[in-house]
């Protein structure tokens, strides 16, 4: 079968989704349709409906969208059934039904932003950044019951410098994620596909590093860690949703700040954790238990990120402060 013949079915909803969608489309693959997540309520009253980035590009090139609110239903089920697709591609979507995930001749496969088995779960590329790896990949994978736990079609490996952050490493994994997409369909065509068992990469589960959905209690940064600890947190976190910490006053007052950029310092002291200092004009550094965490992007609660010297030109009282 040729690629023009292949009906393919894509499911995906933000940014990182939109890239293998486009070069499914620019690269002549038949995509007879794309399902995406509702119109978001945004603005504060939610008055105004925004169309995830996979719907506005799919709509851009005049491809037909379903919007499921949930994907049991019976209407939703018809008009996808109706889509009569030979395969079905997810990118960042949400857990299929064995009922949609099964509907394709070919199945369905996604494309997740690990070296699945590591990092099953909805933040792999935040996870590998914060733990400190030196490398991530993507991998194609077949959909079964359990999430993120079928059977592997292909790898590849993407080093993690020690000076990326998650938008870094999250821009090469789309990059990356749109070929490894391609190049699995084109093998799907060609019957060439020879999967594997992840089981195969483990002995036991305790080898396994999850990568569970992150909230806002989860990016609270804890001072009491070697600095290195904290710098690939704060990394593993920018710039979305960031890492933050509270600013204590010496009356007890306490204010948010976001921390998006840091250098780290090893060296030894005898400052109290939390201790922080600054010369007003060009640096602040925190104090921690094998040296100092040097803020490079930083951002206080209800104003916008700046970089250290900009921020101390109109907050030369944070030394004043200390930080939990």
């Amino acid at each position: 079968m040729r690629k023009e013949d292949l009906r393919i079915v894509y499911m995906g909803t933000p940014d990182f989704a939109v890239e293998s969608l486009r070069v499914l489309v620019e690269n002549g693959y038949n995509v007879v349709g794309v399902v995406t997540m509702p119109d978001k309520p945004i603005g504060r009253h939610g008055s105004v409906l925004q169309s995830s980035p996979v719907k506005q590009y799919a709509e851009s090139k005049g491809l037909p969208v379903l919007q499921p609110e949930k994907l049991k239903d019976e209407t939703f089920l018809t008009q996808l059934k109706d889509w009569n697709a030979d395969l079905q591609i997810v990118v960042a979507f949400r857990m299929l039904p064995e009922v949609v995930w099964d509907m394709p001749r070919l199945g369905t496969f996604n494309l997740h932003a690990s070296l699945l088995p590591q990092y099953r779960g909805a933040a792999p590329i935040n996870w590998a950044v914060i733990n400190g790896d030196n490398e991530t990949g993507a991998t194609t994978f077949f959909l079964t019951h359990e999430i993120d736990t079928g059977k592997i079609i292909l790898q590849r490996r993407l080093p993690i410098a020690d000076t990326d952050d998650v938008g870094t490493v999250h821009d090469s994994l789309m990059q990356m994620g749109a070929k490894l997409v391609t190049d699995t369909v084109d093998l799907l065509l060609a019957g060439k596909v020879d999967v594997v068992s992840q089981e195969d990469f483990y002995k036991d589960l305790s080898e396994l590093r999850p990568a569970p959905k992150i909230f806002k209690d989860t990016c609270h940064i804890n001072w009491n860690q070697p600095v290195k600890k904290i710098y690939d947190f704060i990394r593993g976190l920018s710039p979305y949703p960031a890492a933050w910490t509270e600013l204590v006053a010496v009356d007890g007052s306490r204010q948010v700040l976001k921390i998006y950029q840091t250098e780290k310092r090893l060296v030894n002291h005898d400052i109290s954790v939390g201790t922080i200092c600054t010369d007003k004009k060009s640096y602040i550094d925190i104090a921690v238990e094998d040296g100092y965490l040097r803020l490079l992007s930083l951002q206080l609660a209800g104003k916008k990120r700046m970089n250290v010297t900009d921020f101390l030109n109109g907050n030369k009282q944070i030394g004043d402060y200390t930080v939990e």
